[in-house]
């Protein structure tokens, strides 16, 4: 597989994850959802959910498991985050490597192409989910209002390099 096919979303939201709704999952075939954690579900460092996103994962988990899989070496942060959703977790997953990521699909018990992998980062979520065979939903970070980002001059150059490279990055309407 070319590094385009591995850095390429299967899907660009444009908007963060709350874009992604029980329809969107249902159109493509989708039955079960990766989260990432840090920038796709919360900002760096908070530890509960916005009730929006709580609201949202409440609505989803009514038609599909959802579970988390961070980066992130702070296991209690995860299992709190985890603990409020009411979803498995894996902590220090390492991605781009497949081997948690794919421990936490195979618990789903699902075909791994009606899975998807969620994140906001090409060179970690989306390159571990087309490792995969995973579908790939490239989402908007969420941040804290009026915060600097500090991944983003990272993320931007992922993008950067990813377009150098042929990869698409347009989202959908």
């Amino acid at each position: 597989m070319s590094w385009v096919n591995l850095l390429q979303p299967d899907l660009i939201l444009g908007q963060s994850i709350l874009g992604i709704t029980p329809e969107l999952l249902r159109d493509r075939n989708l039955k079960g959802l990766l989260l990432d954690v840090d920038e796709t579900i919360v900002p760096v460092g908070k530890q509960q959910l916005d009730p929006d996103v709580q609201a949202w994962a409440q609505q989803l988990q009514r038609t599909v498991p959802l579970a988390l899989v961070s980066n992130n070496v702070g296991y209690e942060r995860i299992r709190l985050i985890a603990e409020g959703m009411a979803v498995p977790f894996v902590a220090s997953a390492g991605k781009p490597s497949r081997r948690k990521l794919r421990k936490a699909a195979e618990a789903m018990d699902l075909p791994v192409e009606q899975i998807a992998m969620v994140g906001d980062r090409l060179f970690t979520d989306i390159l571990a989910g087309n490792r995969l065979g995973l579908f790939t939903i490239l989402v908007q970070p969420m941040l804290e209002p009026n915060s600097r980002d500090p991944k983003n001059l990272l993320r931007n150059a992922e993008f950067w390099i990813s377009q150098q490279l042929g990869v698409t990055l347009s989202a959908i309407p």
